[in-house]
């Protein structure tokens, strides 16, 4: 009898080991904000790792305030995947600009889509159309983003670039995408600073309801390069004209890189299984957010600043894509 019951509970112990050795290990990815465009392409990804079935793991996508907080949660492994602004990529990598210390613990998979500059005035105050005429607030209040978000944080580093004073002519107010664009129908708000991919959700809400009475600045060549002073990584990006309701001309404004990392301590495996299914299912994240429509992996490496990590790093060898010495 005694033989039994040990047989049985070592026969019981044997199953419980393997249901869960079954049981796929869940790693988190932080996004941003619901109305901006990290968001709904995160949830995208992760339930496509999750829905498949031979995966070694699972994804779960959770909300943030952007790429600063995103920083943080990686740095505490509270996630281990994460979407994050090039110049934060950089900041990150280098100790530089709000990040004090090198995130030496960061890897990257790929450069995304890219991150489109979006400030936003109303037409009452814009004279030239470029970023210039933020010089023309006078105590009016402005959102440049929330409280340590990627955008407030890149929004100031670009105005800074520009000279222009916003500390003094701004009244500035803090908010997520979708409030500033309500607050900007309620007339709360003159304008709003909102870098994501294009088409965003918030701006195309706001430019519908107030008939076009708005608009997204364009940036001027001096400008540009004032921007690019520092770390190179904007190019011109030209909005069609439709890409917004009401938006009749094209609007010639600024993009950088969004860059996907991870902490060096995940597997290389699991790594290396996310980039594959990532370029291998490039079109079904295409069917669910534009932006990415815009990701090819011939791109997938430009202006990414973090070193790879060693699982994407396999992949793209395998694909045999040309691969800059500093990713190495």
């Amino acid at each position: 009898m005694r033989n039994f019951l040990i047989l049985s509970i070592l026969v019981l112990s044997l199953s419980a080991c393997s249901d869960q050795a079954g049981v796929r290990r869940t790693y988190v990815l932080t996004t941003g904000t619901t109305g901006g465009t990290y968001y709904p392409v995160g949830v995208a990804l992760s339930t496509l790792v999750t829905a498949t079935e031979e995966s070694p793991f699972a994804l779960t996508a959770i909300s943030s305030a952007g790429s600063m907080e995103n920083i943080k949660l990686l740095r505490d492994n509270q996630a281990q995947f994460g979407l994050i602004l090039g110049i934060f990529a950089a900041w990150a990598w280098d100790g530089e600009g709000p990040i004090r210390n090198p995130q030496s613990h960061l890897r990257s998979i790929s450069a995304m889509w890219p991150n489109v500059e979006h400030f936003v005035l109303l037409n009452e105050l814009v004279t030239d159309g470029t970023l210039s005429d933020l010089n023309n607030l006078d105590g009016e209040r402005y959102v440049l983003g929330m409280r340590n978000s990627g955008a407030e944080q890149t929004g100031a580093f670009i105005l800074d670039a520009l000279g222009i004073d916003y500390a003094n002519k701004f009244n500035l107010a803090y908010m997520g995408y979708g409030a500033s664009a309500s607050a900007l129908q309620d007339g709360n708000i003159v304008g709003m600073n909102v870098p994501a991919g294009a088409p965003v959700t918030s701006i195309t809400q706001a430019y519908a309801q107030l008939a076009g009475r708005m608009r997204v600045l364009n940036f001027s060549q001096q400008e540009m390069d004032a921007v690019n002073a520092q770390y190179p990584l904007w190019d011109f990006y030209d909005l069609a004209p439709g890409t917004y309701p009401y938006q009749d001309e094209v609007v010639t404004t600024a993009s950088s890189p969004n860059v996907f990392v991870v902490r060096d301590d995940v597997p290389e495996e699991i790594v290396y299984q996310l980039t594959r299914l990532l370029w291998d299912n490039l079109a079904t994240l295409q069917e669910i957010h534009s932006a990415t429509k815009q990701m090819s992996i011939e791109d997938a490496l430009k202006g990414n600043p973090i070193p790879l990590h060693p699982g994407a790093l396999r992949y793209y060898q395998e694909r045999q894509i040309d691969i800059p010495d500093h990713l190495f």
